[in-house]
């Protein structure tokens, strides 16, 4: 009678109740609290039979509504004895059961899509402009045309460009030219370097021996000066003796006078005057003796000075030569640097020109490159979507002389929502319809990994074919993209309906005609059904008459064929 009710429903009709209910205990209350303080109510027994009349009503209709289930329970419990004792145990059930038209469903393996709007974008746009100065001299393209890769699309009056290149030319080859000339002198000036560092070699070999030479003319000093002092120490010695035998010459000279007088007076014999003579010639050749020693030893020191002052020049000789071998060494050291440092002007000099070589091979790039960029061409092939710049227009660096557009492949533009981004992937198959009623296909490019802050929706991207460049840049497009199959059932849409909680579901058969309730998702639509997740594989649907059974209830089935 009262059909299927929602839960919004009931839980409105429960408020209304509670909120009834609510004002007719206040009124009761405060008609209650008048009688008793003695307060006087006109009619406030009518009032209390019309609230309490109401409140039966509310009652009896919240139990047909809302509790028809255990309206029905009750009913069953009082009906079963009757039963029983009748022998009839399944005449009343059969009575009561509610009749519905079900179908046996098998799930299918369905292949999902996710479906996102946008729109179409060219794969490539680019403003192609000027990267130099300079007035248009070639005739303007309209805009439209198709044009190839590399096509010329503006040229620029090349004014001094040439000239700049060929004098840049000029200075490469006077550059080149120069690297021979610095190559022969840091050749010539390696050259130099082993001749001087063998000069230095052989006055370091020079040093050692003068050093040697110092050491052993230093070690004669002493021994010369040792017998210097030997000398000068026998002098003395030897003037001694030599003053004793002339005190003896005397002597003896004396002896032998007085024995010549004596002899000649006759007093002594003549023996004693040869005896006397001989003793005075003795002492002569004594004497000589002596003076010859004497002489001998002051010739000695005279000899060991001559020997010293010889050990002393030979010391300084040898330093002499030891500076000298020294300075040789400082010479030969300083030619060796000097020729290093030759070595390193040449090398810089050789830098220099090599240096000088890649500025003006620069220049000549630069000066070749402004002259290429009097000449804009394309960089892919497209379509004009501007008319190039105007003959005689003056272009700066950074004006515009074309916009192109590359509609081949066109790139299909749309946003997924975060609950659905995990369906997608990069390479996934895709499909679109334009607003135009074109349909395409391509595949997934590109996802974004970022979201949109406003939308909270993810950007993904199709490469379609449009070899006819049929599809323009900016038409609405209903984007399709495939994602990995489920299992579902096909159901009419009139087959789905609400719990009491508002969970979307099915309403089924279960063993022992009772009927039952399936929570499901609806994966995909059609155009006599959906498709739906949540279900076993076999199950048992209500498609007619669901919406007059509840969960529990007695179901008389009537079965009709699917739709596969």
């Amino acid at each position: 009678m009262f059909g299927y009710f929602r839960p919004g429903t009931c839980n409105a009709f429960r408020f209304l109740i509670r909120r009834a209910s609510a004002h007719v205990s206040l009124d009761i209350g405060r008609d209650w609290r008048r009688d008793r303080s003695g307060a006087r109510c006109d009619g406030c027994k009518m009032r209390f039979f019309s609230i309490l009349t109401a409140m039966i009503v509310t009652v009896a209709l919240y139990f047909w509504v809302m509790e028809r289930d255990l309206l029905f329970a009750l009913a069953s419990a009082d009906a079963e004895p009757t039963a029983e004792a009748a022998a009839e145990p399944s005449t009343p059930a059969r009575a009561r059961a509610v009749s519905v038209v079900a179908i046996h469903s098998r799930a299918q393996e369905v292949e999902q899509a996710v479906l996102a709007r946008g729109q179409t974008e060219a794969s490539r746009a680019v403003d192609v402009r000027a990267e130099t100065s300079g007035r248009v001299v070639s005739e303007p393209l309209r805009k439209g045309a198709f044009v190839e890769k590399d096509a010329l699309l503006c040229r620029v009056d090349s004014g001094t460009r040439e000239v700049a290149l060929e004098d840049a030319l000029a200075r490469l080859s006077e550059a080149k030219a120069r690297v021979p000339a610095a190559e022969a002198a840091l050749a010539e000036a390696e050259s130099r370097v082993p001749a001087a560092q063998s000069a230095l070699d052989e006055a370091q070999a020079r040093v050692p021996a003068a050093e040697a030479a110092l050491s052993e003319a230093e070690a004669r000093v002493p021994a010369a000066e040792a017998a210097l002092r030997q000398a000068e120490a026998q002098l003395p010695l030897v003037e001694a003796l030599r003053a004793e035998a002339e005190a003896r010459l005397v002597e003896a000279r004396k002896n032998y006078e007085n024995a010549v007088k004596l002899f000649e007076q006759g007093f002594v014999a003549e023996t004693r005057v040869n005896s006397a003579r001989a003793a005075f010639e003795s002492a002569q050749a004594g004497v000589e003796q002596v003076k010859s020693q004497f002489e001998a030893a002051r010739a000695g020191v005279e000899q060991a000075r001559a020997n010293l002052a010889a050990a002393k020049a030979a010391v300084e000789q040898a330093r002499a030569n030891l500076a000298g071998a020294r300075a040789a060494v400082a010479s030969a050291r300083s030619q060796l640097e000097g020729a290093e440092a030759a070595v390193q002007s040449a090398r810089a000099q050789v830098e220099s020109a090599r240096a000088a070589i890649e500025t003006a091979e620069a220049q000549v790039a630069s000066a070749r490159t402004e002259l290429e960029r009097i000449e804009i061409r394309a960089p892919f092939a497209g379509l004009l979507e501007t008319d190039t710049a105007e003959l005689g227009t003056l272009l700066q660096p950074g004006g515009l002389c074309a916009t192109i557009l590359q509609l081949d492949p066109i790139k299909l533009v749309g946003f997924v929502p975060e609950t659905r981004v995990d369906e997608v992937a990069t390479g996934a198959r895709a499909a679109a319809r334009l607003s135009t009623g074109r349909e395409v296909a391509g595949r997934v490019t590109f996802l974004a990994r970022s979201a949109d802050p406003a939308t909270r929706t993810f950007r993904v991207e199709v490469e379609a074919a449009n070899p006819d460049l049929a599809i323009r840049d900016g038409q609405t497009a209903e984007i399709i993209i495939a994602s990995a199959a489920r299992t579902a059932h096909f159901l009419p849409q009139s087959a789905l309906t609400l719990d009491d909680e508002g969970r979307l579901g099915v309403r089924t058969v279960e063993p022992g005609g009772i009927a039952g309730f399936a929570p499901v998702e609806i994966i995909r639509d059609a155009r006599d059904g959906v498709w739906v997740a949540g279900l076993p594989d076999e199950a048992d649907v209500i498609v007619v008459g669901q919406q007059y059974v509840t969960e529990g209830e007695a179901v008389d089935v009537t079965w009709r064929e699917a739709r596969q």
